[in-house]
């Protein structure tokens, strides 16, 4: 099935044929022509700004396993569908993974160690992105949430449209970020500049993300931010792909053991402390639209 990617109305992306990946709810993968070397992903949703829920997380996986065995595809571009990149973790339709093992079960280890498992796998999820061989480069437009940032984070360069805001929100719903943000961001932005997002949630937008190293280039509009993504993707693609793969095995492996170590010890951590009153009332407040009152408990 061919289509004209509604996204690119400059026309800069051109045509898109679907690839031959099991079709899913949550994600669409396309490519130019039937052996183009630049493969497409765009988050589909189901949930509100292409929120990320179990069908996200489960194909994910699948998606970027096949686009790394594939060697007729060299770069990948991952975008959302609509008007915002990403919203985040589905919170009302992930609410039992979250708060599974709590005060119901006494806190008994057989739920701790179940949410210990649930988070690893949400977290090997994202890393198929950043483990992918081939460069990913992300288009971002409209709001980039929590999850969404995690999932920025694990791609290899980032342009954004002008419209695009960013925000590290989990402190404020009272959960500790462990998909990635934490471990990868420090040698995208900094220390300094992780701690201020990630200790208070603060919304920033596209100037600012530019300013930090958060993305590499702000773009007019959504479909410009498309283009310069496909843009990166076709140069990238056009080099010796074994070398390209080299490259980012390199770059890689400097932090690779520092961000398996972060991953593995948030999960730990949360799967120890973050079934709490708080985040309890964090959903709760979410759901009933009003600002949440926190006890530290």
């Amino acid at each position: 099935m061919t289509t004209t990617d509604d996204r690119a109305t400059d026309g800069s992306v051109g045509e898109l044929t679907d690839y031959p990946v099991a079709a899913g709810k949550a994600l669409r993968v396309q490519r130019r022509g039937p052996d183009g070397p630049v493969a497409q992903v765009t988050m589909l949703g189901p949930g509100k700004g292409n929120a990320m829920g179990s069908a996200f997380f489960a194909e994910l996986p699948v998606v970027f396993a096949a686009l790394d065995a594939d060697p007729s595809v060299r770069a990948v571009v991952l975008t959302g569908s609509g008007k915002n990149f990403c919203y985040g973790l589905d919170l009302a339709s992930m609410l039992g993974e979250l708060t599974g093992a709590g005060e119901r079960d006494g806190g008994l280890a057989g739920a701790r160690t179940a949410m210990l498992g649930n988070i690893r796998a949400l977290q090997r999820a994202i890393d198929t992105v950043a483990d992918c061989r081939k460069p990913v480069a992300a288009a971002v437009s409209g709001w980039c949430i929590g999850g969404g940032v995690d999932l920025l984070a694990a791609c290899d360069v980032r342009f954004a449209s002008q419209d695009a805001r960013f925000s590290i929100r989990e402190v404020r719903v009272a959960i500790v970020a462990d998909l990635g943000s934490l471990q990868r961001l420090p040698a995208i932005i900094g220390d300094g500049h992780l701690r201020e997002l990630a200790l208070t949630g603060k919304d920033i937008d596209a100037a600012r993300a530019e300013k930090i190293g958060l993305v590499n280039d702000v773009l007019p509009d959504q479909a410009a931010a498309l283009a310069a993504a496909h843009e990166f993707a076709d140069a990238a693609a056009a080099n010796p792909p074994l070398v390209v793969q080299g490259v980012k095995e390199i770059l890689d492996a400097g932090r690779a053991g520092a961000v398996g170590a972060g991953l593995r010890y948030v999960s730990t951590w949360n799967a120890a402390f973050l079934p709490s009153h708080d985040l309890d009332e964090a959903v709760t407040a979410f759901l009933e639209r009003r600002p949440p009152h926190y006890e530290g408990r």
